[in-house]
């Protein structure tokens, strides 16, 4: 397919390349053509806005720092809109925020445009060794039919739901992991100062409990199944256990913002009289503050999640 590929910094450089190593022709544009080097070198022809990039091609991605960036390609000065014939396709692989992205879809859908939300997970690496995540939100028919070019992009190329869904995952997904360094920051600062040598604690915790389970597999345990009794480690215990680390963190004067909250968290579940129940019951407090339905997903659905990772 001839593709229109805005944006070949970082992540897009790496991204644009597997789509030529894919036998895909590239039409390519960036702030500076020397951005561009690489592949105009393989073969992809320059373009010298958005708006000729969309003339060119029926199916545009773009790889863009910011919000702003994505609206000024899509409806700027010469931008895409301007370009494109009815029936194009445009997926942002930006990380974009939502109002944005909901707001782009209804302008270019008046104009029979499919605009899809398709932010990556993986980093520089991951962009250029294809072993990336690419979430989408927008209209599935639209991802299906090019879902054989966003595999060529990324290993893990998924439909997620309406627009909007895409973003929503991305943000979930990287805010977690900004609240990750600071706690892992947070609690090895303290058992580095209360006497234990950096490598042993890292050796050490990495092969517990939680440094064996994935990140978010840890969800489907309780969270995602609403139950949680009965208790695989009960709310009570944790409690104790987290009330004695924060004592050493006071004992050795380490500050633990973080930790000090989840406690605060932990307190108010043992306070509702969920002492027996799992550890993990103090998220229906996070629930019933956000108003949403108590979450209930069935076994055998989470299972069905699970199950690629498990062959």
């Amino acid at each position: 397919m001839k593709i229109g590929f805005i944006g070949l910094g970082m992540m897009g450089s790496g991204m644009a390349s597997n789509l030529q190593k894919a036998g895909h022709d590239l039409v390519v544009h960036d702030l500076t053509r020397q951005a561009a080097s690489k592949h105009l070198n393989a073969g992809a022809t320059w373009a010298d806005s958005p708006k000729a990039v969309a003339e060119a091609c029926d199916l545009v991605f773009t790889s863009l720092p910011t919000p702003a960036d994505v609206q000024r390609v899509g409806t700027g000065e010469n931008g895409l809109v301007e370009g494109f014939r009815k029936g194009a396709a445009w997926f942002d692989l930006s990380t974009n925020a939502v109002d944005v992205v909901r707001s782009l879809h209804a302008t270019f859908a008046e104009k029979g445009i499919d605009f899809l939300d398709a932010p990556v997970s993986g980093g520089p690496r991951g962009a250029n060794s294809g072993k990336l995540a690419i979430w989408v939100g927008g209209d599935q028919a639209v991802f299906d039919k090019y879902h054989a070019v966003l595999s060529a992009m990324g290993d893990q190329a998924v439909y997620i739901g309406p627009i909007g869904a895409g973003s929503i995952a991305k943000l979930v997904h990287n805010a977690t992991s900004a609240t990750m360094t600071v706690v892992l920051s947070e609690v090895f600062t303290m058992g580095i100062k209360a006497g234990v040598e950096p490598l042993s604690l890292f050796a050490a915790v990495r092969q517990g409990a939680t440094g064996r389970s994935r990140t978010f597999d840890r969800l489907a345990d309780h969270f995602l199944t609403g139950s949680y009794d009965p208790a695989d480690f009960a709310l009570r215990l944790l409690h104790k256990d987290v009330s004695l680390a924060c004592q050493l963190a006071r004992d050795v004067q380490v500050p633990m913002r973080l930790t000090n909250m989840a406690l605060m968290e932990l307190t108010e579940a043992l306070n509702r009289g969920w002492g027996a129940r799992d550890s993990r019951v103090g998220s229906l407090l996070q629930q019933e503050r956000a108003g949403i339905p108590p979450i209930a997903v069935t076994p055998d659905k989470i299972k069905a999640v699970l199950q690629p990772d498990t062959k």
